[in-house]
Formats: C-alpha cells, structure tokens, sequence
C-alpha cells in the first residue's frame, strides 16, 4: 500500500448504477480513494497495468472478457495488485472459480452495504475474506487436488461455468443466449469448451456434475 495509507481502488462493473452506487459507499471512507471506473474486462486489465491500484474491485459477468479472465491477467501483470471480487453469483462454484483465478476475495453485491468496505480493507491489508455465507470456500480451494468434482480443479471461463449452470438448469439454448447477450454460436462454443474441460459427454454428465457442484440446490 502507499506510505499514504490510502488504498487506491480500481473499480469494475459494467453497470452504471452499481458503479455510482459502490463509489459512493467507498468515497465515503477515508483510506479509500477510487481512482478509476471500467466497465468491461479488456478495459480493466488496461487500467490496472497503467494505474497499478492497490486493489481492483472485480464482477464476474463482464462483456468482453469475464471476470476470471480479467483477474488472471491483472494478476499476472500486476502481481502487487489485490483482486476483490463483488458479484451478483451467489453459487460456491462462483466464488471458488474467481479464487482460483487469484481472486483473494469474494462478497456478494446483496451484503455491500455491510461487508463491502471491511472486505476492502481486509484484502488490501495482505489478507482474504470470502462473504459468511459462502464460508468454507477458501479452505477447499486447499484441497483441490483432491476435489476432482469442483471447478477449481479446471480452468473454466465464468462464462462457460454460467452456460453449464444454465443448461443443468433446463433452460434453453435460445433463452441462454438472451441472457448473456451473446449469439448462438458463441453459446454453443463455450458449451463445447466447458464439456471438454471437465471432461462431460452427455447432458445426464453435466447434470451430475452440477449436482455435485451444489448448482441445483436452489431449484
């Protein structure tokens, strides 16, 4: 961190609102500063490596480049740089394929008015914070190794895990593509690269994969 103590934040989002809404929680603080907005994963890489921030707020559903892309990257070119994830996925599957990416934290957008401005401070002090209720998800990421069945065991993009998800879900091809905006080709090809990363032939294959993920759950 700068000698000013002044933890300078990089914040990601691809909605407005939220962006508008989450600066101002943070502006409110002290040692926080936001020193730039990016609305897409392409832009944010840009701005970390130009900016070097102490912290990058990340989403995980951005255009362009997802989020654990966007991380992975930042990460790379960055090293000092801390990655906090704030996303709207309540899943566990979410939360450890971010981690996985080199993500150090992970809280909800629902809890950010509660927990938002702790995390920061947490993760950009060198440490981690996962949200309460997805408790256990740094320590699995430990474990990975022996977790053949978790995300974190393979490279998935956080676009592949959405289509997988979805489709585990019974929604349509048609209904997915409207959903993530994209068109139906390039929902098929992240349907194929997701299935042949974690090794699933059939839909019974990725359903069972999904149950064991925990992505069924709430259905």
């Amino acid at each position: 961190m700068p000698h000013s103590r002044i933890v300078r934040l990089l914040l990601v989002d691809d909605h407005p609102v939220m962006r508008a809404g989450v600066r101002t929680l943070l502006m409110a603080e002290s040692d926080l500063e936001v020193v730039a907005e990016a609305s897409n994963g392409v832009q944010a890489v840009e701005l970390a490596r130009k900016l070097e921030p102490d912290l990058v707020l990340m989403d995980v559903s951005l255009p362009e480049l997802g989020g654990a892309e966007a991380t992975k990257q930042i990460i790379t070119h960055v090293p000092r740089a801390r990655v906090l994830v704030l996303s709207a996925h309540e899943e566990a599957a979410f939360a450890k394929l971010l981690i996985g990416a080199g993500a150090s934290g992970y809280v909800l957008k629902r809890s950010a008015c509660d927990e938002l401005v702790r995390a920061v401070r947490a993760v950009a002090a060198g440490g981690t914070y996962v949200d309460p209720s997805l408790a256990g998800v740094l320590e699995e990421r430990s474990s990975r190794k022996r977790s053949p069945t978790g995300l974190v065991a393979v490279s998935l993009s956080d676009r592949e895990a959405e289509v997988i998800r979805l489709i585990a879900r019974g929604h349509t091809s048609k209904e997915m593509a409207e959903s993530l905006g994209v068109s139906p080709r390039t929902l098929e090809t992240y349907k194929a690269r997701a299935m042949s990363k974690l090794a699933l032939r059939t839909r019974a294959d990725l359903i069972r994969y999904a149950m064991r993920s925990g992505w069924l759950r709430d259905v």
